[in-house]
């Protein structure tokens, strides 16, 4: 959808970003190791975990996958935790939280405004099919999990069109900032 694109623009903006997914891939070279070889046994490489392994593993098993988040997330949320506290003690007003299935997972809640990145469908099959190792069946899979776009459009407070050219996405996210300036300012 662009999110990565997105977020490295509200960096380039001065607005911190916490990335789950990095979290996610220091986790799988760290302190998540141990609990995802014992739970998923071969699934580490030299003292890492080997994601096409561990992908080949829950991929179409909800069950499987059930059990890697119930691993994975309290550590990412830990982490989110600890940025959240350090931002705050440094009077930060304003940061991003980069997380993919946010309102899937609930955390939307959590945050005071929710701004969404998409593409239209095309796009974004064509994006993802670029990814190594993406398959159809493994799009699928990922598409099953999500929200449709549509009601994801529906809650958001905001929506990046990522479709156009790098400009066309700067100029929305610094409409953004303004927008939740002028919020900050009225209260």
């Amino acid at each position: 959808m662009g999110k990565t694109t997105a977020a490295a623009m509200f960096r380039a903006e001065g607005v911190p970003v916490h990335d789950s997914d990095a979290v996610v891939h220091e986790l799988y070279s760290g302190e998540a190791v141990g609990a995802i070889e014992a739970a998923f046994p071969g699934t580490t490489r030299s003292g890492a975990v080997d994601r096409a392994l561990l992908g080949d593993r829950v991929l179409g098993d909800p069950a499987a996958l059930a059990k890697l988040e119930s691993i994975v997330h309290p550590l990412v949320a830990g982490r989110r935790r600890a940025f959240l506290a350090e931002a705050a003690k440094k009077g930060i007003q304003l940061v991003v939280l980069d997380i993919p299935l946010l309102f899937e997972t609930g955390l939307d809640r959590e945050a005071d405004a929710v701004v969404l990145v998409t593409v239209p469908e095309s796009v974004q099959k064509e994006r993802v099919s670029r990814r190594p190792g993406m398959t159809p069946e493994h799009l699928a899979v990922i598409l099953k999990r999500q929200m449709p776009d549509a009601a994801k459009r529906v809650r958001a407070h905001f929506i990046i069109d990522t479709s156009g050219e790098f400009s066309a996405t700067k100029r929305q996210i610094c409409g953004i900032l303004r927008a939740l300036a002028g919020a900050k300012n009225k209260l």
